[in-house]
């Protein structure tokens, strides 16, 4: 039997043995993205308690008050003396905002200057300050707008058919997130870096338990050029036969499941994913030199989640990062597939729109494939070969 096949039966066996192994290639795939879905779920808040300062107490305040009510986000629980009590019924979670109407607020409106009510929020939570702006920004241009309406039409009575209405109207609709969801937001291309830490991290840990038992490695005597392909063919090929349920399972019954964005062809998306699936293979080839023991991947796993998010362009959009970091973000594999992936699903990019993430990808993963073997040939294999001849390695059956 050859190496290859060899290479790939005993990894199937490590990964179907090794309870590390299979949290990482079973539990994460299938359960992070219930979790993270279901945080963010559901995806818009409703109807957050609000408690107002009225310094004013004039007809237009009242009014201001019971339209930020009427609003789906904002609901009013009631009135505080002063900001101090606002403060302590926040303080003490009874509510979540606070509005402050200054006093002289409808003379100074009705003189034409600016009066503006000053808007407090817990920030515990994004989503609230998020629909306390929303919700205040509306109102204040609905009655903006009335007002505006009003005085035309007392100075010049003609001139009301002119400009009632909204001469200049904006209807905002967010292209692939009808929504305007945080859920439907963030979590397709938290998807995508899932499955690449998946699979850096498994193989990570594959490293390190091969380097602990090093008879796992599959021909010592053939530690040549060509036989460390077919080890790392092998086992590559092993791998990318079990990520192929991960694959299907999370860009298309999650998205399904929480009712993301799926404006993409399913076929084409696993077709362009593969090339990004290739390239973390090899990237976890690369990180094995890193992993001298199975607890060393927990360090790799610290230190790159997080880093590799934010150079995603997820948490902030990669043409606003300077040259270092946006060609630091072309390094990572889950970077294009992120990019590609939501303009697919999210959008309906067919896989020709997005042929430059595409052509990126093989290019990584071609790339990724020639440093894997030169980190496996001239580095890891020979530690390997060099434990196993250390007289404490003992063999099992």
């Amino acid at each position: 039997m050859g190496i290859f096949i060899k290479s790939y039966i005993k990894e199937l066996k490590l990964m179907t043995h090794d309870i590390g192994i299979i949290l990482f290639l079973a539990f994460l795939p299938l359960a992070y993205p219930i979790i993270y879905s279901l945080i963010y779920n559901p995806e818009q808040v409703r109807d957050v308690r609000m408690v107002v300062v009225d310094h004013d107490r004039s007809s237009l305040s009242r009014e201001l008050v019971r339209n930020l009510d009427a609003t789906q986000e904002v609901r009013i629980i009631g009135y505080a003396a002063d900001l101090g009590e606002g403060k302590k019924a926040m303080d003490s979670h009874h509510c979540y905002g606070i509005l402050e109407i200054p006093e002289g607020f409808e003379k100074k409106v009705g003189r034409g200057e600016s009066s503006p009510a000053v808007l407090y929020s817990e920030m515990s939570l994004l989503l609230r300050y998020r629909g306390f702006l929303v919700a205040t920004t509306n109102v204040a241009q609905a009655m903006g707008s009335e007002i505006l309406t009003e005085k035309i039409s007392e100075s010049a009575p003609l001139a009301e058919t002119l400009v009632s209405g909204d001469p200049l109207g904006v209807e905002n609709i967010a292209m692939g997130n009808l929504e305007s969801g945080f859920d439907s937001f963030i979590m397709p291309g938290v998807l995508v870096l899932i499955l690449q830490q998946c699979l850096i991290l498994a193989i990570g840990m594959t490293g390190g338990a091969k380097r602990e038992k090093p008879w796992l490695y599959t021909d010592i005597d053939k530690a040549t050029g060509l036989g460390t392909i077919k080890e790392m063919s092998g086992a590559g090929l092993a791998y990318l036969t079990v990520i192929i349920v991960a694959c299907v399972y999370m860009l298309h019954y999650v998205p399904m499941m929480f009712r993301f964005p799926m404006a993409g062809n399913p076929f084409e998306i696993q077709i362009f994913i593969l090339p990004m699936v290739i390239a973390s293979i090899a990237l976890g080839f690369c990180f094995q030199a890193f992993c001298r023991e199975r607890e060393s991947v927990f360090v790799i796993w610290v230190v790159t989640s997080v880093a590799f998010l934010f150079l995603s362009g997820l948490t902030w959009p990669r043409y606003a990062m300077g040259p270092f970091w946006h060609t630091l973000s072309d390094l990572v594999p889950a970077t294009f597939g992120v990019e590609g992936f939501i303009r697919m699903n999210t959008n309906g990019a067919s896989l020709a729109q997005v042929s430059g993430d595409y052509i990126a990808l093989w290019i990584q993963a071609a790339g990724y494939s020639i440093l894997a073997f030169m980190v496996q040939r001239f580095y890891v294999m020979p530690s390997r070969i060099k434990a196993l001849k250390h007289p404490g390695a003992t063999p099992i059956a």
